[in-house]
């Protein structure tokens, strides 16, 4: 018996999103099964705003940044009125599957969805924060950190030619996911992160202590800092300050923002996106609702929604090792 799949995307974009809804779209066309898109997340439900997904409209989206769908936060969704009017159009257009892609707070609204609607719910993880317990990666997070990197390696190339400090200001949210992966790949020389922030004195003495004997042995240096946002105490002005009150070097703020969600999806991106989609219409023939899809160590999973938010996600021990090892160096 064929089913009517709704789908949509809430909260931050991520590249790798067109991805999964073709993935989804062709998948349960295979099924026999129909898909509607509702357009800005939780808004489109609300406001019955929805466009037919057809095998047809999937033609050249791979590699496409951004959703087809667009997205949004919708305040509307977080009161009861709001979430009964999105229950009312899954019901009124005979909706069997709603599928989310997003973030926990999109898998949390689907949550609250559950107790005024009755139909299949299943979570796809996609941020660029890769902040979500259960899955190893999410969609985005991939190509988040290639654009830090190729980021870094461009401010890299200024601050040797002016032996001056930057600080590289990645996105996370309060998750240090993203910026430990840039600081590593593009050998940034010190991270700050909100999983390993002690102190902003521990941090200022670490720094200084490492510039001044570097300038001891080979002369003037540059030094790039890749900073984590919501981390430092007073925000990226109050460390570039205390930094060259401290150092006495020239400091440069650089802010990445929203440039690292967006453009074409890494290879890595587009097939994870394509196997959790994927994935995401086999479970629409099975009995189970209230679930994400997940990659943990390269094997596909169901997980519960509220264990996407029952504890902190920690980052690799491996990689922090690694980071600290290396920040500890006297090059």
């Amino acid at each position: 018996m064929s089913k009517h799949i709704a789908v949509l995307t809430s909260g931050g974009d991520a590249p790798g999103m067109n991805a999964c809804i073709r993935a989804i779209v062709i998948s349960a066309q295979r099924n026999g099964d129909n898909v509607t898109g509702y357009l800005r997340g939780y808004n489109g439900l609300i406001d019955q705003q929805s466009v037919p997904l057809t095998c047809e409209r999937m033609h050249n989206l791979t590699q496409r940044g951004g959703t087809i769908l667009h997205s949004a936060r919708c305040e509307r969704f977080m009161h009861q009125d709001g979430i009964q009017q999105a229950a009312d159009t899954l019901h009124q257009n005979g909706i069997d599957t709603l599928i989310v892609i997003g973030g926990d707070g999109s898998f949390r609204g689907a949550h609250k969805l559950a107790q005024c609607w009755g139909g299949q719910l299943i979570g796809i993880p996609g941020t660029i924060d890769n902040d979500i317990t259960g899955t190893d990666a999410t969609i985005g997070y991939y190509t988040a950190i290639e654009t830090a990197v190729s980021s870094i390696d461009k401010v890299r190339d200024t601050a040797d030619a002016f032996d001056r400090i930057f600080v590289v200001e990645v996105m996370g949210r309060e998750a240090g996911f993203l910026g430990l992966s840039a600081a590593l790949a593009s050998s940034a020389d010190f991270v700050i992160l909100p999983e390993l922030f002690k102190s902003s004195e521990d941090c200022l003495t670490q720094i200084d202590q490492q510039i001044r004997q570097r300038t001891d042995e080979r002369g003037p240096v540059s030094y790039i800092i890749v900073l984590a946002e919501n981390c430092w105490p007073g925000g990226i002005s109050d460390l570039v300050s205390q930094l060259t009150s401290t150092t006495g070097m020239e400091v440069r703020p650089v802010t990445l923002g929203h440039v690292q969600r967006g453009g074409p999806p890494t290879s890595q991106d587009r097939i994870l996106a394509m196997q959790l989609g994927t994935f995401a219409c086999e479970l629409t023939t099975q009995n189970t609702s209230g679930v994400m899809t997940g990659m943990v160590q390269h094997q596909l999973v169901a997980v519960p929604f509220d264990t996407c938010w029952s504890g902190k996600k920690s980052l690799d021990p491996a990689c922090v090792a690694t980071m600290q090892t290396l920040m500890n160096q006297r090059y």
